[in-house]
């Protein structure tokens, strides 16, 4: 009994303190599998293989009860800690190569996520792509401004320089 409180209690603050959560069922799938994708999404996300009652308990605990109905058959949770794009692109990819693996939904923001909402957050640019572009929106008005700035200045350098060559042959 301790030991199914104490991972009601570890998953409830996997719940609190991911950026999002995306529900899968692994049916069919490997160890093997299992751990290349693990390594995959390592860096913003743990991926757990999870009791169905048990999260239940947890997620309402955390105040999540989207997945009330989703939780049947073998289940694993990818907990997202950091950015839940590329999550959420390396499970679809995954499943396109594993189609074994099936997003179930998912949890982001404070709302729930249908399977094709998840699908739909993968198709959107990684956070390091969009402050690049982002990045290069701000700077592009910024060269033009020197530009600007420097174009009058060296207007008048060569102004000068026509003046006083003009001074200097007419001496």
């Amino acid at each position: 009994m301790a030991n199914k409180e104490a991972t009601v209690a570890e998953l409830t603050d996997l719940f609190r303190n991911s950026n999002a959560v995306v529900l899968t069922e692994y049916r069919g799938l490997t160890v093997a599998q299992l751990k290349q994708l693990r390594g995959t999404i390592r860096e913003n996300a743990s991926y757990a293989v999870v009791k169905n009652t048990l999260t239940k308990i947890a997620a309402n605990e955390a105040g999540i009860t989207a997945f009330d109905d989703e939780l049947a058959g073998p289940s694993a949770i990818a907990f997202v800690h950091g950015d839940t794009v590329t999550v959420a692109k390396a499970l679809r990819d995954f499943s396109k190569a594993n189609p074994l693996l099936v997003v179930k939904g998912g949890y982001f923001d404070g709302a729930p996520l249908t399977a094709e909402e998840v699908g739909k957050l993968a198709d959107l640019e990684s956070r390091e792509v969009l402050l690049a572009k982002l990045a290069g929106l701000f700077k592009a008005p910024l060269f033009g401004a020197a530009y600007l700035f420097q174009a009058p200045l060296s207007k008048a350098v060569r102004t000068v320089d026509a003046l006083r060559e003009k001074q200097e042959s007419a001496s």
